[in-house]
């Protein structure tokens, strides 16, 4: 590559990195937040729902946003629009201007993944990618995961408003710098977007995530749960059918010939899974550690830092492998690695020693470690060029959709089995570590279809045709 391409993304990557850690960062400051704003446990969750709601709702149009304007422009929008979130979030008088300052910033994130994936995808050479794709898989992976060990470090010492005042000052940098150095590399094409698209693409994924949120928050019952899912499936299957329709005459608002290619089927799958349950376990894993365990919220955070930084050192290591050897000697033993640990948690008790917890948590971390870069890397090279735009969208579509179903599972499994015991007479600590045993025997049962699955996945030709899928 040359020092053009090589600094347009590392530059993407660094904002990536700022932009997604900001993704995690609220869960352990909730309880913070509801005694200084007086509001209670659901209505909080709404900094965390809402945020994944905007996410949903936007990444599915970024397809169509990074065909129809420059590479250069769409950097600038979506710093912009994070830069003037934080910044409102930081000085939000109350609740619900703190709720809306959360939408503005999930709006510039939801832009800058599918951003530096159909960048990447354009200016690394086939035999590069894996290495590349490494990099990205420390942004995906590490930034959510030492989130929450962040922002326990900050609530420890500081108010709850400085985990945006630290975080406000590197955006304008990247902002700045970004302006300055991000240059043009993708080719522009005039098009109109399709409105009914977009109102379609936000009932069908808003409704889904939302509907996945409320059944995480009350147990997988309630007439707004079943409500808001019903309204996304079908939103989402008459989506699927306009898209069918409109990509006939290349109009589409997210491109579903990338389907076409089985390879990043099985990618997209696989992805699924493993984004569900390495969310899923974000969130219950703290849960038990403080709720079962009693660790205090630094201690919670600090014992999930390992994990993340295995997956960030790991990245670049199984980038090279790639390269060399391709996906599935990768996902084959990454997936068997994560299914293990997740039947392993199935056995925890109130009195499972701490360090048992961390090493679970290392090897689990590993695993993923294996999965992410393979997938990224064989999923999107097995879509033709002029499709990586599309590919990005859905790529970062499925996650927000995997993450919000792997925590809503959990969560709501966790939920009933632990209020079920209680009512039996159960002590609470007693109660909870048998809805964490639950929620994780849930996890572990859907990580064996991705086992099954890695066996299917291959490395895709170096190159495709530019008219590959075109009919």
């Amino acid at each position: 590559m040359s020092r053009r391409d090589s600094r347009v993304i590392w530059l993407l990557l660094a904002a990536t990195f700022v932009v997604i850690l900001n993704e995690t960062i609220m869960t352990v400051a909730i309880p913070k937040l509801m005694d200084d704003l007086h509001v209670d446990a659901l209505a909080a969750q709404w900094l965390s729902t809402a945020f994944m709601l905007t996410m949903a709702v936007v990444i599915p149009i970024t397809g169509f946003l990074l065909q129809r304007f420059t590479t250069r422009a769409v950097f600038i929008a979506a710093m912009s629009l994070f830069s003037l979130g934080t910044l409102a979030a930081a000085l939000a008088p109350g609740f619900p201007v703190l709720v809306a300052a959360r939408v503005v910033q999930a709006s510039g994130t939801a832009i800058m993944l599918p951003l530096l994936m159909t960048t990447l995808m354009t200016l690394v050479p086939p035999a590069m990618r894996g290495r590349t794709m490494g990099n990205v898989s420390i942004v995906i992976s590490v930034a959510p995961a030492i989130g929450p060990t962040i922002s326990g470090f900050i609530l420890n010492y500081l108010a709850w408003r400085w985990i945006f005042l630290i975080v406000l000052p590197i955006a304008l940098v990247m902002l700045l710098i970004g302006m300055r150095f991000v240059e043009n590399v993708t080719e522009t094409q005039k098009s109109r977007i399709d409105v009914f698209s977009v109102v379609l693409s936000a009932f069908g994924f808003g409704g889904l995530v939302y509907g996945l949120s409320v059944s995480g928050e009350s147990g997988g019952s309630g007439a707004v749960l079943w409500i808001s899912l019903g309204v996304g499936v079908v939103a989402l299957a008459a989506f699927i059918l306009r898209q069918l329709l409109l990509q006939r005459t290349n109009r589409a608002l997210l491109d579903l010939r990338t389907f076409r290619s089985p390879i990043f089927t099985v990618a997209i799958v696989l992805m699924a899974i493993s984004t569900a349950a390495m969310f899923g376990v974000i969130i219950v894993l703290p849960l038990y550690l403080q709720h079962v365990l009693h660790l205090d919220t630094l201690a919670t955070g600090l014992l999930l830092l390992p994990g993340g930084l295995v997956m960030g050192l790991a990245a670049p290591f199984v980038g090279r492998l790639y390269d060399r050897f391709g996906p599935r000697v990768l996902v084959v033993p990454g997936s068997i690695l994560v299914s293990l640990v997740l039947w392993s948690l199935t056995m925890v008790t109130e009195h499972t020693p701490v360090g048992m917890v961390l090493a679970a948590h290392v090897t689990m971390s590993l695993g993923l470690a294996l999965m992410f870069t393979p997938l990224f890397t064989a999923g999107l090279g097995a879509v033709p060029p002029h499709l990586y735009s599309h590919g990005s969208a859905i790529v970062g579509t499925v996650q927000q959709v995997g993450g919000a179903a792997g925590t809503a599972l959990l969560v709501a499994v966790l939920t009933l089995q632990t209020n079920a015991l209680l009512t039996s007479g159960a002590s609470l600590d007693a109660a909870t570590a048998s809805g964490v045993r639950v929620a994780f025997l849930a996890a572990a049962i859907i990580s064996l279809f991705a086992v099954v699955g890695s066996f299917f996945l291959r490395k895709p030709a170096d190159t495709l045709p530019e008219g590959a899928f075109a009919h």
